[in-house]
């Protein structure tokens, strides 16, 4: 990584074999460095003044807004979230754990003192102003990702408890994971128990998920545990994918550890210690080797609100593969085993609302076309198990419907269904029925 000029400019002049002045770049003490300056009079009491105010902000306080050198080489706005002292006395020994406000909070990092543009350095800044001048910098792309990112992110939450939960969780505990053979970077923090407090990478067993804080101790309970596949039964399997179904009140430890996995890659979500109530349905790609999980989504055994998801995730190293897509079309199949309408949990995550969008116009369009327009609202969600309030608001934010003498009207055009079926992209992977072998959880037992 190549490093930058972070402070002001001096000169230190020396005479060459021919008389002229050549100028050196200089180090502070604290080893901030600053490129060479010119030997005019009023440029160098005017850098000097800089460089006095520079290193008068040093150590740089929480709060901060600045800009940072981010992984594609550009620098882009961030505030100061906490810091952290390194090895040494100066004012230049710490390390910055920054948020990028044009991004969203998984891209949050811990930054090294070079990354940092000390000249972009804000410090009383009014929030509302600051927001408006970044919005207008934005191009109208940036601002659409932006919104989709952090769009029904905290609905359940007060101004006062959001403030809470962004405090308690505003830097990441957990670096990197190890899972089976992936090392996979965290978005988010995860409450895992005290003891783990010192750690930033912790091994999982991918199999019965039991976390440890050493490679040495990983490898002692893998050849211990006996367990090859999620602890639950197997209800589908088509090819290489199966998917088990887990009763959280029978496998309690391993709901739980699935909890901590999955808040490391969820922002928004409550981690629930008590799973007795929760089914979970583990996806897998299985091999010789065993049942590789590669997401999961979790359902109440009884929700009076007609949930059919509370919780959706599928891995990093497995996103962009349709297995997002399996896993909601998968617990509409459900609901519809059930006969029942269902809808999934809000908030909903910011990669799961895209989802969830793309899966409602895909199928709904689909249905739309075969018919010509010609159905109900109330037989597009019997026929789909999809509640007929989502319906109608993907159907509207598609411009397909309208309000007419009391009744809503959808308007099926076959060329507008194109335009629209093309842009919602592939469907993904599909869920043979037939290989569904399950039971609603009501009837068992």
């Amino acid at each position: 990584m190549v490093s930058i000029d972070t402070g002001t400019t001096a000169a230190v002049a020396a005479a060459n074999g021919h008389g002229s002045a050549v100028t050196k770049s200089a180090t502070t003490a604290d080893g901030v460095a600053f490129p060479p300056m010119s030997q005019s009079n009023g440029e160098k009491t005017e850098i000097d003044a800089s460089r006095k105010r520079k290193m008068s902000i040093m150590p740089l306080e929480v709060g901060t807004r600045v800009n940072c050198r981010w992984r594609d080489g550009k620098y882009h706005p961030v505030k100061v979230i906490e810091r952290r002292k390194l090895q040494g006395d100066g004012p230049s020994d710490y390390e910055y754990y920054v948020h990028y406000t044009e991004f969203n909070r998984r891209l949050d990092e811990w930054a090294k003192l070079d990354q940092l543009d000390l000249s972009s350095v804000e410090t009383d800044v009014d929030e509302k102003v600051e927001d408006k001048v970044t919005s207008l910098k934005m191009t109208r792309h940036q601002k659409r990702k932006i919104d989709e990112t952090h769009v029904e992110g905290h609905e359940e939450l007060d101004a006062a408890s959001l403030r809470e939960h962004e405090e308690f969780t505003k830097v990441k505990n957990i670096a990197t994971i190890e899972l089976g053979r992936y090392e996979i970077e965290t978005w988010y923090f995860s409450p895992f128990p005290p003891e783990y407090n010192d750690c930033t990478k912790l091994f999982f067993c991918e199999f019965c998920l039991n976390f440890m804080k050493r490679k040495e101790q990983l490898q002692r309970h893998m050849r211990k545990c006996d367990l090859k596949h999620p602890p639950g039964d197997e209800i589908y399997r088509n090819g290489t994918l199966s998917m088990f179904e887990v009763d959280g009140k029978k496998n309690k430890v391993y709901g739980q550890n699935l909890c901590y996995l999955a808040k490391l890659f969820l922002d928004h979500k409550t981690l629930y210690y008590d799973v007795d109530l929760f089914l979970f349905y583990v996806l897998c790609e299985c091999d010789d080797r065993g049942c590789h999980m590669v997401g999961y989504f979790s359902k109440e055994k009884h929700s009076e609100e007609s949930y059919n998801l509370a919780c959706i995730l599928t891995l990093p190293p497995y996103q962009r593969k349709g297995y997002g897509k399996f896993l909601i079309a998968f617990s509409y199949e459900l609901s519809k085993k059930e006969c029942k309408v269902g809808t999934p949990e809000r908030p909903l995550s910011d990669l799961g609302l895209l989802s969830y969008r793309g899966y409602w116009t895909r199928v709904l369009l689909d249905i739309l076309k075969k018919h010509k327009g010609n159905i109900s609202i109330k037989e597009l969600s019997d026929m789909t198990a999809i509640k007929a309030e989502d319906i109608l608001s993907t159907l509207q934010s598609l411009e397909l419907i309208q309000y007419r003498k009391g009744q809503h009207v959808i308007c099926a055009d076959p060329k507008v269904l194109d335009r629209h079926l093309k842009a919602a992209g592939r469907g993904g992977l599909d869920v043979d029925v037939a290989k569904l072998i399950w039971t609603p959880y009501k009837e068992q037992g």
